[in-house]
């Protein structure tokens, strides 16, 4: 089944981490793939260390997509399409029965994955396992496609009084 946690509120991520916690209780194996992010997250640290847990980031991704120039986000595209072969990989070969694509959505959006390859993934392995996809403004038919369909709204957020991201708590 498909999960989608969307929307600009705080949760997406922390959420997909919950799922990932949950399954790798109950003895699947789970690939955790994060796009847009280099492995800095505070997540990963923790997530590394559990059995029955393959995570793989875009060491790539070293800026906000909006800094980036054509080069740097040439190098994310290689690099996310990679990582979306591997997924589609653990999935058709039964070596995981969770395979979560954090900020999935974002990557395809801004076109730093090659849709092609990513509508190929959506519509003929999502069959093979359980996936969650995380960002911001699915499509239309990803919200048709998705099993579970839960937005993010952020009402309140530190943000929006000038805090930026905190180390454990944003990030």
């Amino acid at each position: 089944m498909l999960h989608i946690y969307y929307g600009n509120g705080k949760g997406k991520t922390t959420a997909a981490v919950g799922l990932t916690v949950r399954a790798i209780g109950s003895g699947m194996k789970v690939a955790f793939f994060q796009f847009l992010k280099n492995g800095s997250s505070s997540e990963i640290s923790v997530l590394e260390e559990l059995e029955n847990v393959t995570v793989i980031c875009c060491e790539e991704c070293q800026k906000f997509t909006f800094a980036m120039n054509d080069l740097e986000k040439n190098e994310v595209t290689l690099c996310h399409n990679e990582m979306l072969r591997k997924a589609a990989e653990l999935l058709r070969s039964n070596s995981v029965q969770l395979v979560v694509l954090d900020e999935f959505i974002d990557a395809y959006n801004k076109k730093l994955i090659d849709t092609e390859l990513a509508d190929d993934f959506i519509n003929n392995d999502l069959s093979n396992g359980e996936i969650v996809m995380t960002g911001r403004n699915p499509s239309d038919k990803l919200k048709k496609r998705a099993d579970y369909l839960t937005e993010m709204n952020a009402v309140k957020h530190p943000f929006d009084n000038g805090i930026t991201a905190r180390k454990g708590i944003e990030y």
